[in-house]
């Protein structure tokens, strides 16, 4: 039988707190360190978590031209 090998999987429960420790194989494959941010996604197959990047998700981020903190303090709150 030809049967596709999976890396194996990683387990870790969830505290009372909605809190959960990832495991070190997966810390050590993502490069994470604290302060990091992670990325949540739902697909049709289940839950995608990866190390999100400085920007994340932001569609705006090509426009770092109006980054300035008057920018900010005229156009923050939209």
């Amino acid at each position: 039988m030809n049967r596709q090998s999976r890396p194996p999987a990683a387990f870790s429960k969830v505290s009372l707190k909605s809190q959960t420790v990832i495991p070190r194989e997966i810390r050590e494959q993502l490069g994470l360190k604290p302060g990091d941010t992670l990325r949540y996604r739902m697909t049709e197959v289940g839950v995608v978590l990866d190390k999100a990047t400085e920007d994340g998700d932001d569609p705006f981020v090509a426009f770092s031209e109006w980054r300035s903190e008057a920018d900010e303090k005229a156009y923050g709150g939209l």
